[in-house]
């Protein structure tokens, strides 16, 4: 059976991964005789190795037999879990990870560490733990015999094996099982043909008739034959028993006699063209990095019930244009159902967009799940006591926002660690809990997902920030901004309020990077700090990056588009508000606020700049915490609009984000209101 295996390596790997994430998950909350805990470790080890015999990744089959078998007695009681312990495993577990990502991208592991951890494990295991063999190896503590029965046995073992019938339709091929065992040893390999239908008009091609009697010769132990099965144990009906003494050396010397449809004993088909094409995974082209998501079958039901809506709705549209082709006189009577059909149209175009949508929405965790590892480290490292707090999880986000998430998240969670949290005496001095507390946040408000990093650290020293701010030519020296101004100078390329250097990112080294990660992502971010008690940032994602509600704008003779969670209000000026000073941008006072007025049309080149006029219409805007006033012509409707980037065919134009295709086929720029924001203030040169 010829087959192309890329396609069940790439699942193997993804799979191998999610079970390495579990194990960290797990190995950081194991405690002293948590024996369910190490079942569940323990048995994603044997998975990880058993999967890698079978694929022909040898390395990682050896490297993962001394992490199973160093479990497997820590779950039968001979090995305590101890931190040292647990800390080799989570290293371990990084060996894996490397090996598995040099296995995906046709790269190389690192041998150094992977033999320095090897070792060290062999130390703790008190011997030289044998390496298995390719398919799966021997295990000197035994992983497992669940029936009790003999784990070894000193002629052989014979193994009656009849698969279901669905058993090929799941991917899973018998010769490449018989070829592993063939590597255990020797093996002679008998078909039973009973199961065959007696004429052609009952086969199916991908039912599974045959059954097979294999007798295996060697010192191979009992669990790994049951690992050679163990991906097919619920797929087939499976006995293996050792083989009788006085039978061996007959069966030995001469197989039995053939079956009439000549099918009779045969070597294991390692050398066979049939099944070449799957088995030496290490010659087949490398998988590429997997793309691939999980989807819940519910949000797959939805999208097929929505695509039925649309083809009874096309179904109508059309209809009515027959009508209208037979009989023109009837325009005015098919109006009516035109208009309806239209309109289902339009809603059900909504609702198929929402839930194809929703496909490309995962669960946070996927970022958050990394930082229990990370707290764990760093809190080793630094001699500090954290307790990390993980809330809303299971919020959803588009993959691709999640996907350029992770390490700014990382940088600000260090900086937190780092910086933010006292060591415990110092926290003891100042009363409070040794152990400090950092939180990591997730919820929906409105169009966006929120992300908070909260710690209950030291603070930031904004007196120190200013020194930094005026020593970096920021701001003039008679200049002293408002306390929550300056903050945000912790986001300015190079301010570093650290006492001393370290090799984690100090506090301000990396956050103009942070910063610019998160605008790129449509974002934007906050900080609040107070002294003594802690920090508190603020992250504001779209929930896509593909599609967003936006207000359509006519400035002079154009229309632009304004993402609609930017806006925080409309309005027509009142002339006794307006403050204008020469040469610089007017002032218009709201509320007790005074917000700069934006003339788009000149910012943008499309007219001189002219004085504000009495009844000016104003779009006041919100980003990176300040506000700003819009000067436009005109309000038009608003809609959702699909964000197409101007860097791919043309450049970065300085305060747009993008341009979208209206539905008159007229091309919109999309406008960035931090950008614009930034080039009132002259703070981007940059020619729009």
């Amino acid at each position: 059976m010829s087959m192309d295996m890329s396609q069940f390596i790439e699942a193997f790997l993804e799979e191998s991964f999610e079970g390495l994430d579990h194990m960290e998950t797990e190995l950081l909350a194991l405690s002293e005789g948590d024996e369910e805990t190490l079942h569940t470790i323990f048995r994603a080890a044997h998975s990880i190795k058993g999967g890698a015999g079978t694929f022909g990744f040898s390395a990682i089959s050896e490297f993962t037999h001394g992490m199973e078998t160093l479990l497997d007695r820590m779950r039968n009681g001979q090995q305590e879990a101890t931190p040292e312990i647990v800390n080799l495993l989570l290293r371990a577990v990084d060996v894996l990870r490397g090996q598995l990502q040099a296995a995906r991208d046709g790269g190389e592991a690192d041998p150094a560490e992977a033999a320095e951890v090897r070792a060290l494990i062999e130390a703790t295991l008190g011997e030289d733990t044998p390496a298995p063999a390719t398919g799966g190896g021997s295990d000197d503590a035994g992983s497992g015999n669940a029936d009790g029965g003999d784990d070894g046995a000193s002629g052989g073992w014979r193994i009656d094996f009849r698969p279901h019938a669905d058993m090929l339709r799941t991917g899973n091929d018998p010769l490449r099982m018989f070829e592993v065992l063939e590597e255990l040893g020797e093996l002679t390999v008998s078909s039973q043909p009973d199961g065959l239908p007696e004429t052609l008009e009952g086969y199916e091609p991908e039912a599974s008739y045959l059954a097979w009697t294999l007798e295996l010769r060697g010192d191979v132990e009992r669990a790994d034959i049951e690992e050679v099965f163990e991906w097919v144990e619920d797929e087939c009906d499976l006995t293996i028993e050792p083989l009788e003494t006085a039978g061996d050396s007959a069966g030995a010397q001469a197989p039995a006699d053939p079956p009439p449809d000549g099918s009779g004993p045969e070597s294991a088909p390692a050398g066979s063209e049939e099944s070449a094409g799957g088995a030496p995974a290490r010659t087949a082209s490398k998988p590429t990095e997997s793309s691939s998501m999980r989807v819940n079958a519910a949000k797959i039901d939805a999208l097929i019930d929505m695509v039925g809506e649309l083809v009874i709705t096309q179904s109508m549209l059309t209809d009515i244009s027959e009508q209208l082709e037979e009989d023109p006189s009837r325009v005015e009577q098919q109006i009516e159902r035109l208009r309806s059909g239209l309109a289902e149209l339009e809603r059900n175009t909504r609702e198929l967009q929402e839930s194809v949508m929703g496909i490309r929405m995962v669960p946070i965790a996927q970022v958050f799940n990394r930082f229990p590892r990370l707290v764990h480290d760093l809190s080793g490292q630094l001699g500090k006591q954290i307790d990390l707090q993980m809330e809303g999880e299971l919020t959803e986000i588009d993959k691709t926002v999640l996907e350029h998430l992770g390490d700014p998240l990382v940088h600000l969670v260090r900086n937190a660690i780092d910086h933010g949290i006292e060591m415990p005496d110092e926290r003891s001095a100042a009363g409070k809990d040794p152990t400090g507390r950092v939180t990591l946040e997730a919820y929906h408000r409105g169009g966006n997902v929120v992300i908070e990093i909260r710690d209950d650290g030291r603070g930031m020293n904004s007196d120190r920030i200013l020194e930094k701010a005026r020593a970096a030519g920021l701001l003039r020296p008679d200049q002293t901004p408002e306390p929550h101004e300056i903050l945000q100078y912790i986001f300015e390329p190079g301010l570093s309020t650290a006492e001393k250097l370290s090799d984690l990112s100090g506090r301000g080294v990396g956050m103009d990077v942070v910063k610019k990660n998160i605008r790129g992502l449509g974002g934007n971010i906050e900080l609040h700090s107070e002294p003594g008690r802690g920090s508190r940032i603020t992250i504001r994602l779209p929930l896509t990056l593909s599609i967003m509600d936006g207000q359509l704008l006519k400035i002079h003779d154009e229309t632009f588009v304004i993402p609609l969670i930017a806006i925080v209000e409309s309005l027509q000026t009142e002339p006794e508000n307006v403050k204008q000073a020469f040469g610089k941008l007017p002032l218009y006072r709201l509320r007790d606020e005074y917000i700069p007025v934006v003339d788009l049309a000149a910012l943008f080149g499309q007219a001189e700049p002219t004085p504000m006029p009495d009844r000016a219409l104003l779009v006041v805007a919100e980003a990176d915490n300040q506000r700003v006033a819009l000067r436009v012509d005109d309000l038009l409707g608003q809609q959702q609009v699909v964000i197409k980037t101007l860097e791919t065919n043309f450049r970065r134009v300085p305060g747009t984000a993008g341009a979208t295709i209206l539905g008159d086929g007229q091309v919109a720029l999309i406008l960035d209101v931090a950008g614009i924001a930034r080039m009132a203030a002259g703070r981007d040169t940059r020619a729009a």
